[in-house]
C-alpha cells in the first residue's frame, strides 16, 4: 500500500471522522487515500477557516481536530489558526504537503520552510521523511496535541513520501487512555488549611476549567464548599451562572471581562483568598496581583505560569476534577466564612446587567445580549467573533451549560466566529447554534457561508453593524485620538445572504431582534440576521460609569477592608 494509505489508516485509528481542508497538488495522494476511507473531507473556502474549525473541534470534544493544506501559501494560511489553538489550548493536528524531498525538479518554487514557521506556534512541528515511521509519528502527534496543556501539532507529508510503497504488515499503534495523577496530598492539605483560615474566600474559574473532561465536577465542588465564584472570559460556563432574576446559580458573582474597576471587582477586591481554578495567563488578566492583594491558590493541570500580574502563594497541580474532590472532602462543612462575599452578589449583578431592555434603536449592546439570551435554550451555543460586543457578552450573558459561549480571549483574532459556529453545528446538529460577528470580523471569512450551506447546517449568523472596526475606534476615542481610519462600508447583508442561497433579515426596531432570531431558528438552514448597534454605551458604562464607581469607593476609606 501507499504511504498515504497508511497515513489515513493511522488517522482512522485515532478516531478522526472529518478533515477540514483546502488541498493542493502536493496532497493528491492523501486526498485519494481519504476518498477510499471512512473520513469525511470537508472542503472550506479558505485554509484559515479549516484551522478554526479543527481547533473548535478540539475545544468542544477534547480530541484533536484535523485540518489540511498544501505547501507554501496554503500552509501559511493555517498560521493564524495554529496560533489560535496554541494560545487557546485547543488540541489540533495540522497536515501540510510539500514538494518532493528526494528530488528538486521544480527547484524552490512555492517552497517555504513550514516546519520552522510552525515551531513557535505549535507544541511540535515535524516533517515525515520515512513512510515506515508514519504510525508512530501520527500516534505521537495526537498524544502530544491532547495532553495537558493541549494545543496544535504540525505534520508535513512531502508528496514523494506520500507516494512511497510500504509493506502491508506495517501496523498502526494502539491507542490507550492516559490517566492524570491527582495532586499531591501535601498540596491539598496546604490549600485546605488556607481556605479554612480565609475570612472572605472567592473562587475563580479560568480558561483551563472549561476542558470537556471536567463537566459537572466543578459544579459539584462549588455546591460542596459553598464559596461564591466568578469566571474569566474563557472560563465562562464552567459552572452555570444565572442572573439574579432567574434564581439560578446563586454562587455566581459575575465575569471578569475587564482587568479591573468593573462591578465584579468589588468582590475580587474584598476577597482575602482567591482559589484560581484553571487560570491560564494567556487571557487578559481578570485581576492584577499586588503586594496588598489576596492570597492566591493556583489549581491546575499544570504549574502556574508566574507573571508580573500572577504569582500564586500555593499550588495544587494535578488532574483538576479529582484533586478538587479531595480538597472538598477536607473542607466541606468546615468553612464558616464560605459565603462571606455573597451579600454583594445581588448588587453586582443588578448593576452589571442594567438597562438590558431599553427600547433604543439602533440597539444597545445590553439589549442585544438580553435578546439573544431570551431565544437561546440552556444548551444553545453562541460562538463569538472578536469585537467590542464580546466584552458585553462576557459581562452580561448568563451561561447555563459548559462551552455554550465560545469566545476567544487568548489570541483574540477576528474571523473565527463563523467557522467556530459551523463546527459547533456539525457536532451538535440538534442544538441551536448562533454565530455573533461584527461586520468587520464577518467579512474576513464570510465566504464560508457557501461551506455552511453545502454542509446543510442549521445555523444563524447575527451580524452586528457599526460600519467600523468598533473596538479600535472606541479605544481611539478613549485615548483621545482623532476619529480616523477605522470606518468602512458594508454590503447589503440581506442581499449578500440571498446570493449564497441563505436567508437574510434586517432588524428595523428595538423590539425586532428577538422575533427575527426566533423566526430564523424556526425556519432552519443558514440564516443571517443583521442588526445595527449603538456603541455609545461603551463610553457611558465602561469609562464614565466605572470611573465614577472607583471615585466613589476611593471617597469611602475602609470599604475594602
Amino acid at each position: 500500500m501507499k504511504a498515504s494509505d497508511l497515513f489515513v489508516k493511522a488517522l482512522e485509528n485515532e478516531g478522526v471522522e472529518r478533515i477540514f481542508a483546502v488541498p493542493g497538488e502536493e496532497n493528491l495522494d492523501l486526498v485519494e487515500s481519504l476518498r477510499r476511507s471512512s473520513i469525511e473531507l470537508v472542503l472550506t473556502r479558505h485554509e484559515q477557516s479549516a484551522a478554526f474549525m479543527a481547533a473548535t473541534h478540539g475545544r468542544l470534544t477534547g480530541q484533536p481536530g484535523v485540518c489540511m493544506a498544501t505547501l507554501g501559501p496554503g500552509a501559511l494560511n493555517l498560521v493564524t489558526g495554529a496560533a489560535y489553538a496554541h494560545l487557546g489550548a485547543m488540541p489540533m493536528v495540522l497536515i501540510t504537503g510539500q514538494k518532493a524531498i528526494m528530488t528538486a525538479r521544480q527547484a524552490r518554487f512555492q517552497i517555504v520552510d513550514i516546519v520552522a514557521t510552525m515551531k513557535p506556534l505549535t507544541k511540535a512541528s515535524r516533517q515525515i521523511v520515512n513512510a515506515a515511521s508514519i504510525p508512530t509519528v501520527v500516534r505521537d502527534a495526537f498524544r502530544v496535541a491532547a495532553e495537558e496543556r493541549p494545543g496544535p501539532v504540525h505534520l508535513e507529508l512531502p508528496e514523494d513520501v506520500a507516494a512511497e510503497q510500504v509493506a502491508h504488515d506495517v501496523n498502526v499503534v494502539s491507542v490507550h487512555p492516559i490517566d492524570l495523577p491527582v495532586a499531591h496530598e501535601a498540596a491539598i492539605e496546604r490549600a485546605a488549611a488556607m481556605l479554612m483560615r480565609a475570612k472572605r474566600p472567592l473562587v475563580m474559574f479560568g480558561a483551563a476549567s472549561n476542558r470537556p473532561r471536567l463537566q459537572g465536577q466543578l459544579a459539584d465542588f462549588v455546591r460542596r464548599v459553598g464559596i461564591p465564584f466568578f469566571n474569566t472570559q474563557m472560563g465562562k460556563g464552567t459552572v452555570a451562572g444565572g442572573g439574579i432574576a432567574e434564581g439560578r446559580a446563586g454562587f455566581w458573582m459575575g465575569t471578569a471581562a475587564l482587568t479591573e474597576r468593573d462591578y465584579v471587582h468589588e468582590a475580587i477586591d474584598r476577597a482575602d483568598l482567591i482559589l484560581a481554578i484553571g487560570h491560564d495567563t494567556i487571557e487578559k488578566p481578570p485581576f492584577i496581583m499586588g503586594p496588598d492583594g489576596p492570597l492566591v491558590i493556583h489549581v491546575g493541570f499544570m504549574p502556574a505560569a508566574v507573571e508580573q500580574v500572577y504569582f500564586p502563594h500555593a499550588e495544587v497541580v494535578g488532574d483538576v476534577g479529582p484533586s478538587l474532590a479531595q480538597l472538598a472532602d477536607r473542607v466541606e462543612g468546615r468553612l464558616p466564612n464560605a459565603g462571606a462575599l455573597l451579600p454583594q452578589r445581588e448588587g453586582i449583578l443588578a448593576r452589571t446587567m442594567s438597562r438590558a431592555t431599553e427600547s433604543r434603536y439602533p440597539l444597545t449592546p445590553q439589549r442585544i445580549v438580553h435578546d439573544v439570551r431570551q431565544v437561546m435554550p440552556d444548551d444553545g451555543i453562541v460562538a463569538l467573533d472578536n469585537g467590542m460586543y464580546k466584552i458585553w457578552f462576557a459581562r452580561c450573558y448568563p451561561t447555563r451549560t459548559a462551552n455554550a459561549l465560545l469566545l476567544d480571549n487568548a489570541l483574540a483574532t477576528m474571523g473565527a466566529g463563523l467557522p467556530s459556529a459551523m463546527m459547533a453545528a456539525l457536532l451538535h446538529p440538534r442544538r441551536r447554534v448562533l454565530a455573533v460577528c461584527g461586520d468587520g470580523g464577518f467579512m474576513m471569512n464570510s465566504q464560508e457561508l457557501e461551506t455552511a450551506i453545502r454542509l446543510k447546517l442549521d445555523l444563524v449568523v447575527l451580524i452586528i453593524e457599526d460600519n467600523a472596526y468598533g473596538m479600535i475606534r472606541w479605544k481611539q476615542s478613549v485615548d483621545q485620538f482623532t476619529d480616523w481610519g477605522m470606518t468602512f462600508g458594508n454590503p447589503d447583508f440581506v442581499k449578500y445572504a440571498d446570493a449564497y442561497g441563505a436567508k437574510g433579515r434586517r432588524v428595523e426596531t428595538a423590539e425586532g431582534l428577538a422575533p427575527a432570531l426566533e423566526a430564523a431558528f424556526s425556519e432552519g438552514g443558514v440564516q443571517i440576521v443583521a442588526v445595527p448597534i449603538d456603541y455609545s454605551e461603551n463610553s457611558r458604562v465602561l469609562v464614565d460609569e466605572l470611573r465614577n464607581r472607583v471615585a466613589a469607593i476611593a471617597a469611602q476609606p475602609g470599604t475594602l477592608t
